[in-house]
């Protein structure tokens, strides 16, 4: 990892319970092993919890995708930071990302959507996969997949998000052209115990976000689909930033 990654990646590792659940079987909706490896880690970590905390992050754990993993701070609903960004990571832009907002690699809707499933991310305990068309000004592309997984950090909300940017190809200029560009090809948020923390909590049960548009895939409980397209009218109550559609399993 870049940086001097000793302050942030302390922490005691946790021993795993053996009446933990695995939740590997999310990772058909995964088409990248580095994606797949990191929320097996997480899920492992987490148990029965909505998530880990931050300080049962154990680099060594996950040293094979090491440099491309990151750490965002969440500061409001328009600052992720990165408090942590590996070197491949780092060198798909041909710079630094410590310090830099996560949301300033988009802009117009694509940024508000991002926006709109980082905050899933924080209040609700949401994890999510982003699949990305990166471009560097030569016009060359790359398919990315990233994967954001809530953690725990000093309150009721989690404030750190363990990243993973996974690329699909791996082209020659990968690391010499930086990627300028990244418009959003598929939105998709995993609720890993099919139970959301606003339905935990017992709120009414919310409808998807317009920000979201017509790229977004949602998970979600079977008391709590299907979704629908922005257009199409919405029946219940809207809480926060999401809404989910009662429905039966399918």
């Amino acid at each position: 990892m870049t940086g001097s990654p000793v302050p942030e990646w302390t922490g005691k590792a946790r021993r795993r319970n053996p009446e933990e659940r695995s939740h590997s079987g999310l990772g058909s909706k995964m088409k990248h092993a580095a994606t797949r490896t990191l929320y097996d880690y997480w899920s492992r970590l987490r148990g029965s919890r909505t998530a880990p905390a931050r300080t049962e992050i154990e680099p060594g754990d996950i040293r094979h995708i090491l440099g491309d993993t990151f750490i965002l701070e969440a500061g409001d609903r328009q600052t992720y930071t990165y408090r942590l960004a590996g070197t491949r990571l780092c060198a798909a832009y041909c710079r630094e990302l410590k310090g830099r907002n996560f949301l300033d690699n988009w802009v117009g809707k694509d940024r508000e959507a991002i926006a709109c499933l980082l905050a899933a991310i924080v209040e609700d305990g949401a994890a999510a996969i982003i699949g990305l068309e990166c471009q560097n000004d030569r016009g060359q592309k790359m398919p990315v997949e990233i994967m954001l997984l809530p953690l725990k950090h000093e309150g009721p909300h989690h404030t750190r998000i363990l990243g993973c940017f996974a690329p699909l190809d791996q082209p020659y200029w990968l690391g010499l052209y930086p990627v300028m560009r990244q418009p959003i090809l598929s939105l998709r948020l995993i609720w890993p115990d099919e139970r959301p923390s606003f339905i935990r909590r017992g709120d009414q049960v919310p409808a998807i976000d317009h920000a979201l548009g017509d790229v977004m895939a949602v998970d979600k409980p079977a008391h709590a689909r299907p979704a629908v397209p922005r257009r199409a009218p919405a029946e219940g109550r809207r809480i926060g930033h999401l809404t989910v559609i009662d429905g039966g399993r399918q």
